[in-house]
């Protein structure tokens, strides 16, 4: 009888308990690192000089242990400066638009998306001009002997995107060494490795994504004067991928997860969020080598 008897005080205590938690404050939700910051991510700079060369808006996350970008974007419309042709090809300008991602391990850098380029037609003639978005990858050298290259997808019509069309890029590294590349859009797919002997699975890094006007040998040089402009592209979402909890997440790239970069000069660029795409890596870009 002694035993029921504290049986039965401890069983109403614990019921007293539980009556008191459920009056009490709610517990604060626990805040998702993947969508705000992991407990160990190292902070973007709050500023980076630009490379000259180039009209460019670029956002470049921390040097952390990221494992690549994604994101969607619709391809922008161009306008061209004819007072500035290329001298040595007629039919093409000195100004040249692109949009891609890259990063950067152990000093090895890559540029890799689309670039405004020449096409070969259903005849297998190779344009005079540039006509449409086609795949580029680029990367320097490396300490381990691997050489620069710069490489292109092939020039056939799966591969060519325009002005208008939204697609899915991303680059990933998969293995030591290798990082997969995917553009996918307006019913298209380019899908490739590269070799990057500085990317790896266990090495810090950072990368980007580039909306530009680049500018035919001006590379380290300051932007030349122009009037061409690309408009209407937009980010739709921006990801990072990193290891988290023994799988691949993908953290979205808000504004508090990049350094903001609009080179050389702010009046080059209408950049333009609602409160909600800050939290996601959207925005849209207008860019004019003229000026706003």
């Amino acid at each position: 009888m002694k035993k029921f008897f504290i049986y039965a005080f401890l069983m109403t205590v614990a019921t007293s308990c539980g009556s008191k938690s459920d009056d009490s404050e709610p517990l604060p939700t626990p805040t998702n690192e993947i969508e705000t910051f992991f407990k160990t991510e190292v902070k973007p700079a709050a500023s980076l000089p630009c490379f000259q060369g180039a009209y460019y808006r670029k956002v470049v996350s921390s040097n952390d242990y990221w494992l690549g970008i994604n994101g969607e974007v619709s391809l922008p419309t161009i306008q061209f400066d004819e007072d500035r042709k290329n001298p040595n090809k007629a039919q093409q300008y000195l100004d040249n638009p692109s949009i891609y991602m890259g990063g950067n391990m152990d000093g090895q850098e890559t540029d890799i998306g689309l670039t405004w380029e020449v096409i070969r037609d259903e005849n297998g003639v190779v344009s005079q001009d540039r006509r449409a978005f086609r795949p580029f990858m680029r990367r320097t050298g490396h300490k381990s002997g691997q050489a620069a290259l710069y490489a292109n997808a092939p020039a056939q019509a799966e591969y060519y995107w325009y002005p208008g069309d939204k697609i899915n890029m991303s680059i990933e590294v998969i293995e030591n060494g290798k990082v997969k590349f995917i553009v996918e859009g307006a019913g298209k797919k380019f899908e490739t490795i590269f070799e990057c002997a500085g990317y790896t699975l266990t090495r810090q890094g950072e990368f980007k994504r580039v909306n530009a006007i680049d500018q035919v040998s001006n590379e380290g040089k300051p932007a030349q004067l122009s009037k061409t402009s690309v408009s209407g592209s937009k980010w739709f979402k921006t990801n990072l991928v990193r290891y988290q909890n023994g799988k691949r997440v993908h953290a979205p790239m808000h504004n508090e997860r990049f350094t903001s970069m609009l080179c050389p000069a702010v009046k080059h660029f209408a950049i333009t969020q609602t409160a909600d795409e800050k939290k996601i890596g959207a925005e849209a870009i207008n860019i004019n080598a003229g000026g706003f």
